[in-house]
């Protein structure tokens, strides 16, 4: 979480915010136009479909209005026609006066039932048409010729007596007109019916009529029969022309998808016309009869294209407007990229300094010492990110090897030079007990290329736990505080510091501890913090503490120090790493169970003497025999080595060997007074070798080793002591 706030405030520090604020308000505002695009859309079709019904309603009332008009003139005229039926030149004259009275009429004429006149011909059909010389009247039914009788406009009236309207069809006189009939049957004075008199209307007058105007441009208008074959169409000079026999074929496909637009009921189809072009034709049927279709057709690029050009427009502007902001952030970048670049070095180095941090928090002991002779405790408190203090222990051999070090300096240059020297210690305390020689091979390290003359104060302790003896060499460090029944400090030489002399010889010395004994490290931050009167904590102050903390345990001991401490300094800034490490002896005690002891010579015969002593011991505790091989086996190996090392060749010596056994732990602890030599410093044999490359020695006590938990190597009083410890299972 904290990672993740601190990469969103270098955002916000380094102005790339301001860039995805452009961009998320470009999203926003192509968001907000493309959904007002949407509904804008939704409104037009919305309003397409209401002037389409509008358009189809109007024009259904223009071309009934039209139809009304010829019936009228039909119906107003009827009972002149009845009346001169019976001559033939006052019907004539009849039908030259409604032509010349109605100037769209296409023609206007009688067709009598056949035999009507007996002195005249079987089919009788005066007729009066509209010429380019004026009106003429014709009787255009012959015999063998024109037969009316067949025709829809003669048949309907006379069959039902009512009057009719017929489908669009071509006249087939001199002007071969596309025309539509309205015809009524006619009576004679008699009430017969004499036959029907009818009106043709020209087409393209209706044609004419309902395409004069239309809501947009390419629209047009189509009038259609109700079984669906066409009546009136546009011009052929209309634009869109090639598109109507596609309209009119997916009114009459019954398959095609229709839509009924539910407030004013019309339908709508949907399509693509030859060209690409998205469509829509709308249809509805006339009321009354005749019972035709009335449609419309509309073009997407008409109804929504200023709406698509209006958001090319925005869109356009917006880019405009975005490319004037982006210059402006970018002014604003560029004028503040040093800064940016300042804060993001600094981040960058806060970082580094953090996981350097980290690092050396991860050099300190985190592991619980699972010993019972000691309690182990300490802290690292850092003045900066890093420090050059250090503290550290750990346990090899039933010995415990501790350190605490101060780096001259602060910050990362310390902090390098001190985790050198605390690897150096871990990799040399790995095989070597002697905390002088440690002290000297590190120092002699230390010192190669060291030409910026940093130094170290360095302490360095082995403490050999079931002894309690206390090993120790102080490099220049701050004397360290004991605690028996009164507190005191630990008498220490004066060594030089590392890395200041490469051929000083390091001095070590060594004390006893008592059960109960604890004893203080520290560095200089804790007796030089100072508080904000520039007065120092001191070291008076310290020896207070400890001894009001005596016989408390080392976590107790440090958490009181650095209370006292914090109290005196208050809120001044720490001014130093402050580090601590406080160990308390605590030899666990448990009573013998079984305790022997025998001395044989540095004769390798003696060995015998030995092993049975061993059986006979081991038995005694009730072990089985693998495990009594297993001990003697350990013990053979630590003799054998001890004759054949120990004393010059020659010379007699003697070996001592002092076994006991607790509840929980048998040991076997062999003495002589031979050469000084520490098995335990042997590095471990590589078992992987073949026997040709492995060098000789080191076999015999890496056994040892396996056979036993721990082994310890002590000179003690000019003798060597070598501790075998094996834990008791039962």
């Amino acid at each position: 979480m904290k990672n993740m706030l601190k990469k969103i405030r270098n955002i916000f520090k380094g102005g790339t915010w301001l860039a995805l604020m452009i961009v998320c308000a470009a999203l926003l505002m192509e968001i907000f136009s493309a959904a007002q695009y949407y509904y804008t859309k939704k409104l037009l079709e919305s309003e397409l479909e209401k002037k389409a019904s509008m358009e189809i309603t109007m024009k259904a009332i223009l071309v009934k209005s039209m139809l009304n008009t010829i019936e009228q003139v039909l119906i107003s005229n009827r009972d002149d026609i009845e009346e001169d039926i019976s001559d033939s030149k006052s019907i004539n004259s009849t039908l030259r006066s409604i032509i010349q009275a109605n100037q769209h009429i296409n023609g206007v004429g009688l067709a009598f039932v056949p035999g009507y006149y007996h002195n005249k011909d079987e089919l009788c059909e005066p007729w009066a048409f509209n010429t380019s010389s004026g009106v003429e009247v014709k009787q255009i039914a012959q015999r063998g010729g024109h037969d009316y009788t067949n025709l829809d406009f003669y048949k309907v009236p006379i069959t039902t007596g009512e009057p009719y309207w017929s489908d669009p069809y071509i006249e087939n006189v001199e002007t071969k007109s596309f025309i539509t009939t309205y015809s009524v049957p006619i009576k004679d004075d008699d009430d017969r019916i004499a036959g029907v008199a009818g009106i043709d209307l020209s087409i393209k007058w209706l044609s004419d009529t309902i395409n004069n105007r239309h809501i947009y441009p390419s629209s047009y208008c189509l009038l259609l029969t109700d079984d669906g074959r066409l009546i009136s169409q546009p011009s052929p000079d209309h634009p869109k022309h090639k598109d109507f026999d596609d309209a009119v074929r997916l009114i009459n496909d019954p398959s095609s998808p229709k839509r009924v637009v539910t407030n004013s009921k019309i339908n709508v189809i949907e399509f693509v016309t030859e060209d690409g072009q998205d469509a829509c034709v709308f249809f509805h049927h006339m009321k009354g009869k005749p019972h035709w279709q009335v449609a419309v057709v509309c073009y997407d690029n008409e109804v929504f294209g200023e709406l698509v050009r209006l958001r090319f427009k925005i869109f356009f502007f917006m880019l405009m407007g975005f490319a004037l902001l982006g210059y402006i952030v970018y002014r604003f970048l560029k004028d503040n990229k040093r800064l940016v670049e300042n804060e993001n070095e600094r981040m960058r180095i806060d970082s580094e300094l953090k996981v350097a941090q980290r690092i050396q928090s991860d050099m300190l002991p985190h592991e619980d010492l699972s010993h019972s002779n000691i309690d182990i405790a300490g802290t690292l408190v850092a003045a900066r990110e890093v420090g050059g203090d250090i503290y550290d222990f750990f346990l090899r051999d039933d010995k415990l090897f501790f350190c605490i070090g101060d780096a001259s300096g602060k910050g990362v240059p310390s902090a390098l030079v001190m985790s050198v020297t605390h690897s150096l210690f871990r990799a040399i305390g790995a095989r070597e007990s002697n905390p002088a020689r440690i002290m000297q091979m590190i120092n002699h390290a230390v010192c190669e290329g060291n030409e910026s003359s940093m130094f170290v104060t360095f302490f360095i302790g082995v403490l050999d736990l079931p002894t309690g003896r206390l090993h120790y060499c102080n490099a220049g460090h701050d004397t360290p505080i004991m605690t028996t029944d009164e507190v005191f400090k630990l008498d220490v030489k004066p060594n030089l510091p590392l890395a200041v002399m490469n051929d000083w010889q390091y001095e070590g010395q060594n004390t006893q501890l008592e059960p109960g004994n604890t004893f203080l490290l520290y560095t200089d931050g804790l007796t030089e913090a100072m508080n904000s009167h520039q007065q120092q904590f001191g070291m008076s102050r310290v020896l207070d503490i400890v001894k009001s903390t005596i016989g408390s345990s080392p976590q107790v001991l440090l958490d009181s120090v650095l209370e006292g401490m914090h109290h005196f300094v208050g809120e001044a800034e720490q001014s130093d790493d402050l580090t601590m490490l406080a160990i308390k002896y605590t030899p666990a005690v448990e009573d013998i169970v079984l305790e022997r002891e025998i001395t044989v010579t540095n004769d390798v015969e003696q060995v015998t003497r030995l092993n049975d002593f061993v059986d006979a011991f081991c038995t005694d505790l009730h072990m089985d025999m693998s495990e009594v091989a297993q001990m003697r086996l350990a013990v053979e190996e630590a003799a054998v080595n001890v004759i054949n090392y120990a004393y010059p060749e020659g010379e007699t010596g003697e070996l001592n060997v002092k076994a006991t056994a607790t509840a929980s732990a048998m040991k076997f602890v062999l003495t002589d007074s031979g050469m000084s030599f520490a098995p335990t410093d042997a590095p471990d044999v590589d078992t992987s070798l073949t026997a040709e490359e492995r060098r000789i020695g080191g076999l015999g006590i890496f056994l040892v080793r396996q056979l036993m938990d721990t082994i310890n190597y002590e000179r003690i009083d000019g003798k060597n002591v070598l501790t075998l410890t094996k834990k008791l299972t039962r």
